[in-house]
């Protein structure tokens, strides 16, 4: 009886431990995603994939052992980044389940709602695109740039009546800015980039510029996660009563997005996902409703969010 009662505490030991270390299991719990993940299935995940999170951080402070970072399309498992009560610790939060979509490092081009328009990448927010715009605008144009404060934008060619300059994504805005009427500017380029903003995913020591279009994000992010106090005043940031251009992240972040445009419960709604929160990547689903579902198509084409239950 006691080499039976022996044996039985061994396996549960053994069970917690490598569900606190290794691997855990999470349930789908609802269909939204069915077709690619059935409300009910199960997947099996790796907590070593991005290094080991110590177990009770809110206790003993975030540490991880061999640390790395999430991959553009790797299916990411992480507590709640924004929970209804902030004092809840990270540890008991909710767990969610979301495909990442922008790494640390990363720039995403996102329209006013947040959403990526694409799978096209920049380098960052100062590099220079080429714009044709009305050549009778040239003088009027003259103008707001100086105004703006924008100078080297030298003529790059003309093209049917059109005058080419490039400039940067910031240029073209400080200039919209003073301009007393619009200018049509065409990316030749890119159509899609006059449509969204450029978003920089923060990486551990990374300076990020402050833009207004990024301020806001930046603000809930150092708020939430960096342990200092920030505010917006306009597009001003003011980080620990100082003004601030550009902050330089003490972790590294991703960005997750649901496949589904009118769920909102994604970075569109809790912001960026920082490393701290990260439990690990969902290898493998171990068991499905669908008997004919294929774990390498399902994963590999999924753009989904949900939240699961551990």
């Amino acid at each position: 009886m006691k080499r039976t009662l022996s044996t039985l505490g061994i396996a549960i030991c053994l069970v917690l431990l490598i569900r606190s270390c290794a691997f855990t299991s999470c349930t789908i719990p609802f269909s939204g995603m069915e077709n690619t993940l059935f409300q009910g299935d199960r997947v099996i995940v790796n907590r070593w994939s991005y290094g080991l999170r110590l177990p009770f951080p809110s206790l003993i402070g975030y540490h991880r052992w061999n640390a790395s970072i999430p991959r553009q399309g790797d299916i990411v498992v992480f507590n709640n980044p924004a929970p209804q009560t902030e004092d809840t610790p990270i540890e008991q939060r909710e767990l969610y389940i979301s495909r990442c979509i922008g790494a640390p490092g990363d720039t995403l081009m996102l329209n006013e709602q947040l959403v990526n328009i694409g799978e096209e990448r920049i380098i960052c927010p100062d590099d220079k695109t080429l714009y044709a715009y009305p050549g009778e605008r040239e003088e009027e144009l003259a103008d707001a740039m100086q105004k703006a404060g924008v100078f080297g934008n030298e003529l790059m060619g003309y093209d049917k009546g059109d005058y080419i300059r490039s400039f940067s994504h910031y240029e073209l805005y400080l200039i919209k800015q003073v301009l007393e009427r619009e200018i049509p500017f065409t990316s030749l380029q890119s159509h899609a980039a006059s449509k969204a903003n450029p978003f920089v995913i923060p990486a551990r020591g990374q300076k990020v510029n402050v833009y207004p279009w990024n301020a806001k994000l930046l603000c809930n992010t150092i708020n939430s996660h960096e342990g200092k106090k920030a505010l917006l005043r306009g597009t001003t940031l003011i980080v620990d009563g100082k003004k601030t251009n550009a902050y330089t992240f003490t972790q590294d972040y991703c960005w997750v997005a649901s496949g589904h445009s009118v769920n909102v419960c994604d970075s569109r709604l809790f912001g960026l996902v920082p490393e701290s929160h990260l439990i690990g990547r969902a290898d493998m689903v171990w068991f499905s409703k669908d008997p004919t579902a294929s774990w390498n198509e399902g994963f590999r084409w999924s753009r989904f969010f949900h939240h699961v239950t551990p």
